[in-house]
């Protein structure tokens, strides 16, 4: 039997060859779908008969997409809401995720794509129904529930991590091992385990608003003019931006993704930020961000060997980086009981505690 055997949705976009294309795909899995071209026509087609998930389209005559959510969020709140927006527009999708859809699709989009977000944004549904029916008789059960809550949210954010790193094949893996050498030195200087959770899930996210950039700039073999170098420097500016409404509550991984290329003479960017007024996260994970860069292949220039990239390291000691955090780096991994140099791998990221605690308040 098919994994949505007779649950129903309704699918909402105004070209018909796009819509029979998510229709078939959500039949085949068995759904029974309804077909809307506009909002205004979702609204009626809701108006006579609820629907458990409705996917729609961002652009759309009469009503588009985010009017059409913020009614579906007002009037049925339980039902799953999934955008469709052209990769272009990952603000606006951000945007919709902060007011309550559960998850997007990217244009041209691929069906196994497609069948995944559906099966996630409907266990969020799910989890948040449960949530809400148990909350004042099942406390553990609540609490485990949140947890998860916030594991899909971050898995979410990893999509965007993703996306970039799909752009742009010499990073492929930079944010994983990034995130990996920034644990290091945090163990080494002794963090407490919520600092340790901002570290980690700023450093791989740092990187995240090179989905911005363009991608004959980031694959450029010369060297980069001045126009070149200015306008891929504006990633940590447009990181901050995309991540800003979903990372109200965890400021420390919002510095680090803004402030990871300042640097400890005050000549770094995008606000020339000096010494200590630079976050202490962001001083740290712009330490492991730039052995990484060093010692991995790039498009303009070869890799550095390790003993070549720790020298880098301690000649930039005071001048673009925080001498503490670079002798926590080389404890971590430099010298006969180092921890080995990590392998990208996923780390199982949690929002900070304070930022779990302000998302439930």
């Amino acid at each position: 039997m098919p994994p949505f055997a007779g649950m129903r949705c309704l699918v909402v976009d105004d070209e018909p060859r796009l819509r029979r294309v998510l229709v078939r795909l959500l039949e085949g899995e068995g759904f029974t779908c309804a077909e809307a071209g506009s909002g205004v026509e979702a609204l009626r087609e809701l108006e006579h008969t609820p629907v458990p998930l409705v996917i729609s389209d961002l652009r759309m005559p009469e009503m588009d997409g985010v009017s059409l959510l913020r009614e579906i969020v007002q009037r049925w709140p339980e039902t799953a809401v999934i955008v469709v927006t052209a990769v272009a527009e990952v603000e606006s999708a951000v945007a919709c995720l902060q007011m309550g859809a559960l998850d997007y699709v990217a244009k041209p989009f691929h069906l196994d794509e497609v069948r995944a977000r559906v099966t996630q944004a409907l266990d969020k549904r799910r989890l948040l129904l449960e949530n809400r029916s148990y909350q004042h008789h099942l406390e553990e059960r609540v609490e485990a529930q949140a947890r998860r809550i916030e594991e899909l949210f971050l898995e979410g954010v990893h999509a965007l991590v993703f996306a970039l790193e799909a752009k742009d094949a010499y990073t492929r893996g930079h944010s994983m091992r990034v995130a990996n050498y920034s644990l290091g030195i945090a163990r080494a200087l002794g963090l407490d385990r919520d600092m340790v959770d901002t570290i980690a899930l700023g450093a791989e996210l740092h990187d995240v608003g090179k989905i911005g950039v363009s991608e004959s700039v980031l694959h450029k073999a010369g060297t980069l003019t001045d126009e070149e170098y200015r306008h891929i420097m504006e990633h940590t500016v447009i990181g901050a931006r995309i991540l800003g409404p979903l990372m109200r509550d965890a400021p420390g991984a919002l510095a680090i993704v803004r402030s990871h290329h300042e640097r400890f003479d005050g000549t770094g960017s995008p606000d020339q930020l000096r010494g200590d007024a630079i976050p202490f996260e962001a001083r740290l994970v712009s330490v492991a961000d730039a052995f990484d860069a060093m010692t991995s292949v790039r498009p303009y220039r070869p890799s550095l060997t390790v003993a070549q990239a720790m020298r880098e390291l301690e000649e930039g000691k005071g001048v673009q980086f925080d001498a503490a955090v670079v002798d926590a780096f080389r404890r971590a991994f430099d010298g006969p009981t180092a921890l080995p140099i990590p392998t990208p791998q996923l780390q199982p990221l949690r929002l900070p505690s304070r930022a779990m605690e302000a998302r439930r308040a």
